[in-house]
């Protein structure tokens, strides 16, 4: 078995930063992708930032210059530092991880989401 555990979203003023966390443990051989997604309400899942393996990443436009994904491979860990936040980064967010389990099968994992509110 495989558990993702995020953490770091909350309430923050326009123009503020946050950092999120997302950690994998359990069954793991070994990790490919790695991304961030986020879901406002009455809105469709969207992508919002991934990186490989090899360390390249890809954002999506609105967040492009405020927004940084890394990884830290020896903790299974993902993080998104996210700066000059707006009131249209409020959302759920949520760690996705593409990932081999020990048993060497794929297996595509979802964290639980944190919130992040924009807002004065």
């Amino acid at each position: 078995q495989v558990r993702l555990v995020e953490s770091g979203g909350g309430l923050v003023q326009p123009g503020g930063s946050l950092r999120l966390s997302c950690t994998a443990s359990g069954n793991i051989f070994s990790i490919n992708y790695m991304g961030w997604y986020r879901q406002a309400p009455g809105k469709q899942r969207d992508m919002v930032a991934q990186i490989t393996s090899d360390g390249v990443t890809n954002y999506i436009d609105s967040v492009k210059g405020r927004f940084t994904i890394s990884r830290d491979n020896a903790k299974n860990t993902v993080y998104l530092q996210m700066d000059s936040l707006k009131p249209e980064d409020t959302a759920v967010y949520y760690c996705n991880v593409h990932l081999l389990t020990t048993m060497r099968t794929p297996l595509n994992s979802w964290g639980q989401g944190t919130q992040v509110t924009v807002s004065s």
